[in-house]
């Protein structure tokens, strides 16, 4: 971002102006501008693969995946991100006006950074709560086979399960929102993973 003296403070109309400008991708935290690290080519490919099954599985039916550049803005936190997975029932809900901003998302998958992996599973975690039609959270290792899956229930608890697999052939990740299944085989596809490999 081309600022010179930063600030404090940044309302969002700020935020969103200065991100139409910026090169790299930032995220919104109540009046502080984050910016978001890149990633790494085990990252993009999970993304991808996840993304890419996805689409192809559930042609036809009415959802929608995007992938890492839509934004979404969570209301009750003043909050805009970038998900690495978005999945949404039926139409994106927009925020105002133009088709940059979501609002209600079903499912959101991240891929977990050494950056950013206790933001994932802690307060980003809480943020992504907040939003009525959110139903699931997933969070996928880049550095093993390890998938790690919360899913709302009716009475709002967040249950959770925890996808693990010495090879990555053995484990099938089963969405609990949406009927839609991916072998660990397609989700790490691609992938340089060292089975045992601390992080």
């Amino acid at each position: 971002m081309q600022t010179q003296t930063p600030k404090t403070y940044y309302t969002p109309e700020e935020y969103l102006q200065l991100e139409e400008k910026s090169e790299f991708k930032n995220e919104y935290r109540d009046g502080e501008i984050v910016p978001m690290t890149g990633g790494t080519t085990n990252h993009n490919e999970i993304a991808l693969n996840f993304c890419t099954t996805f689409k192809f599985t559930m042609r036809g039916k009415n959802y929608k995946i995007y992938m890492g550049d839509v934004r979404l803005w969570i209301l009750r936190y003043r909050i805009y991100t970038y998900p690495d997975v978005m999945v949404i029932q039926g139409e994106p809900i927009y925020e105002v006006t133009g088709t940059t901003t979501v609002t209600n998302p079903l499912m959101i998958g991240e891929v977990l950074s050494k950056s950013t992996e206790n933001y994932d599973r802690t307060n980003k975690f809480r943020f992504y709560r907040s939003i009525p039609t959110l139903k699931e959270y997933i969070m996928i290792d880049q550095n093993e086979y390890l998938v790690e899956q919360f899913v709302k229930n009716s009475e709002s608890q967040w249950i959770f399960t925890e996808y693990e697999s010495a090879e990555s052939a053995d484990a099938l990740l089963s969405l609990k929102s949406i009927d839609f299944q991916i072998p660990f085989s397609d989700i790490y596809e691609g992938v340089k993973v060292e089975v045992g490999e601390e992080e």
